[in-house]
């Protein structure tokens, strides 16, 4: 497992992401949570860029648990928490190795997370174990570009690795969360043009299957 230890990017990470977040990103954040009730997991929580929209929330029944390795971000998402005095518990956790029990959470969200995470199938797996059936997961996620874009993203990857936190530039999850058997894809969207054109990015909703489903699609095989 790559080290979840960047002091420095951690500490750039606001300043530099402060204008696209504004102007890029805002309204996919906010996809995320629209509509979000109950137990609430926040995979991968970086700095707290999802705790503004998770404080705007009022359904009464709505907590939020958020995991994040990297302490330097931890503690940044610590000192945002409590300036929103937002009520969420932040764990010291990775995405593939979940402290939580079976189906103990109604929702999981994802925003740009998976480009980051060592083990994309054990995390999967994880999230598919403590998501409740009929759970959504909901993800927002930068994506290997087509074409020429993607070259450039390909070429570009192994520096971008080294100083973006361990971030793959050129991986294309959104495809591989559709495929996933143990969800249903209920809706995803790619967005490429004006300024997303340098980086694309995908987001959506698939739901996790009842047990008896996957115990026929099993059966099946």
């Amino acid at each position: 497992m790559s080290d979840p230890d960047h002091p420095l990017f951690a500490r750039l990470y606001d300043p530099v992401m402060a204008v696209p977040e504004r102007t890029l990103l805002a309204k996919h954040r906010q996809y995320l949570v629209s509509g979000l009730s109950g137990r609430v997991l926040d995979l991968g929580a970086g700095t707290g860029g999802m705790f503004p929209y998770f404080a705007d929330l009022s359904e009464p029944d709505f907590r939020v648990v958020a995991i994040e390795p990297d302490p330097h971000m931890r503690r940044q998402a610590r000192e945002r928490a409590s300036e929103l005095a937002l009520d969420v518990q932040i764990d010291d956790a990775c995405a593939e190795h979940l402290p939580y029990e079976d189906d103990s959470f109604d929702a999981v969200v994802a925003a740009f997370v998976f480009c980051t995470i060592p083990n994309v199938e054990a995390a999967l797996s994880e999230m598919a174990r403590v998501l409740r059936p009929g759970g959504e997961f909901r993800f927002v996620e930068h994506v290997r570009g087509d074409g020429p874009a993607g070259n450039v993203h390909d070429l570009l990857a192994p520096a971008w690795h080294a100083v973006a936190g361990g971030c793959h530039l050129n991986r294309d999850t959104g495809d591989r969360f559709l495929r996933d058997d143990r969800f249903t894809p209920t809706e995803f969207s790619r967005h490429d043009s004006g300024l997303s054109a340098l980086v694309p990015v995908v987001r959506g909703t698939t739901v996790r299957k009842s047990d008896s489903t996957l115990q026929r699609l099993v059966g099946a095989l």
